[in-house]
């Protein structure tokens, strides 16, 4: 039995009800490896005061079932993602993680005039199960999906040109404790243009803690503005 399942059988059951719950730990602030730079600060405050005005309706009738998860603010990312790009006007926007292509989606929408989002996956998007994406999302040149797995350092040297010319990097991937930590020690090995922010999703579920935890660049918790399950920027100056 690993660690993580002994551990969780000594925990009491959750005192509240709610459609989806995870386990995670609270940690002291003032020994934590990181703390914002004021670069992030200002865009964490633009890019806040953005997504309160960002529409999105459109891309929630792309969304089949009960929820519009685009319209789940603060709680899901998508609005946060509209108003972090309206802040930065990045011309290159990297994702790794595409699924069913709704946070590309939003990233381009909100792109500045000549733009453009690469999104990284193991899995073309007309195979994943949902897609929201579209042919013609695709016809303009401001979207490209690329198959490939950016957990090899050779696959990241392949692809260097496109990571080094990166404003802003969404890593919104597996969340087993092993792939992110991988993406982390890959994008250390890339020459940037200009120091970029990254994003990372999901920093406060039981596997992302430690990774989390570990980042030693300026970086600031946003989970109240973004995705429930932690939402956290890095302002990468490696």
């Amino acid at each position: 039995m690993g660690l993580r399942n002994r551990v969780l059988q000594g925990v009491k059951p959750s005192p509240v009800a709610a459609r989806h719950a995870e386990y995670s730990m609270l940690y002291s602030a003032d020994d934590e490896p990181a703390r914002p730079s004021e670069r992030l600060l200002d865009v964490a405050l633009a890019a806040v005061s953005a997504a309160r005005k960002a529409d999105l309706l459109d891309l929630a009738r792309r969304v089949s079932g009960p929820i519009a998860w685009t319209e789940v603010w603060p709680g899901e990312h998508y609005k946060l993602l509209a108003g972090l790009v309206q802040t930065l006007q990045p011309k290159v926007v990297v994702e790794i993680g595409t699924a069913t292509g709704l946070s590309a989606l939003v990233l381009r929408k909100f792109l500045p005039r000549g733009g453009k989002v690469v999104t990284f996956d193991v899995v073309p998007w007309r195979q994943y199960p949902g897609a929201v994406l579209r042919e013609e999302d695709f016809a303009d040149g401001s979207l490209q999906q690329l198959i490939d797995d950016l957990q090899s350092a050779a696959v990241v040297q392949k692809h260097h040109e496109v990571l080094s010319a990166a404003d802003f990097i969404f890593i919104d991937a597996a969340k087993d404790g092993v792939m992110e930590q991988r993406f982390l020690d890959n994008l250390l090995r890339v020459r940037f243009v200009q120091p970029p922010l990254v994003m990372f999703d999901d920093i406060r579920v039981w596997n992302m803690l430690r990774i989390w935890r570990g980042v030693r660049m300026p970086k600031l918790d946003l989970t109240s503005f973004g995705h429930w399950s932690g939402t956290g920027l890095i302002d990468w100056v490696a």
